[in-house]
């Protein structure tokens, strides 16, 4: 996305105009379109110009150049409810006129992210603007541009929880077992360990991580387990 350096230049220049260019746009304006490939012009709090060809005028405009390729680019503040969206002036559509509030997100991993499910890998969201303001750089706070660690999901000491032990639904064709060493293995049927993976109990709910990577989650409520449509009682 962008080097600390980068960030810097942006941070101390208010003059010169930021462009978003070659991420995939979503203007969610249905006058403008969406394109593959195009370009944002910010001026100050505002969105000058969005389309292809905006980055044959960076150097005559003196532009601050953030490359979006391998990026959505959308309103961070649009309302994907609304489907009567039209013209101009809509807050919420990258319309120029319109504040620059605006979200770049990073459709695959970045170098060096984990393969498969892991816990805590990082988001995709690698740029916030907000106003026309860097709020978020790199996927992280822009006023704090440092590495940080990443929060595993709050879990509990399996060990210890009063939820252990088989937890079987009320037809006995699903019969999940909560072991203390913060696994599950799950019969179905006929068949033993249909699946397994870890488990993390945070108050009255529960998320899953299969080993074929899936991930999933259940509530207790009232001495039965919730979970994907199923009701279990331990046994």
């Amino acid at each position: 996305m962008g080097t600390p350096e980068l960030l810097k230049v942006i941070n101390n220049d208010n003059v010169r105009p930021l462009l978003l260019t070659g991420g995939t746009v979503i203007s969610m304006n249905p006058m403008l379109g969406d394109w593959e490939r195009a370009d944002i012009l910010i001026g100050g709090p505002t969105i000058v110009g969005v389309g292809p060809g905006l980055l044959t005028a960076a150097e005559d405009d003196g532009m601050i150049i953030i490359d979006c390729a391998g990026c959505l680019v959308l309103p961070s503040r649009a309302d994907f409810t609304d489907a009567g969206i039209t013209g101009t002036g809509i807050t919420g559509t990258l319309t120029p006129g319109n504040r620059a509030d605006i979200a770049v997100i990073r459709i695959a991993d970045p170098e060096g992210a984990p393969d498969g499910p892991a816990i805590a890998r990082g988001g995709h969201l690698d740029v916030l603007l907000h106003d026309g303001r860097v709020t978020v750089w790199d996927g992280r706070p822009a006023s704090d541009p440092q590495p940080v660690s990443e929060a595993a999901p709050p879990e509990t000491s399996a060990a210890d929880h009063s939820y252990l032990g088989l937890w079987v639904d009320e037809n006995d064709f699903v019969r999940q077992r909560l072991l203390p060493n913060g696994r599950y293995d799950e019969a179905r049927g006929d068949r033993p360990s249909a699946y397994q993976g870890r488990y993390w109990i945070n108050g009255t709910r529960i998320d899953y991580l299969d080993d074929l990577g899936f991930w999933a989650y259940g509530e207790f409520r009232d001495g039965e387990l919730h979970h994907a449509g199923y009701r279990f009682t331990r046994h």
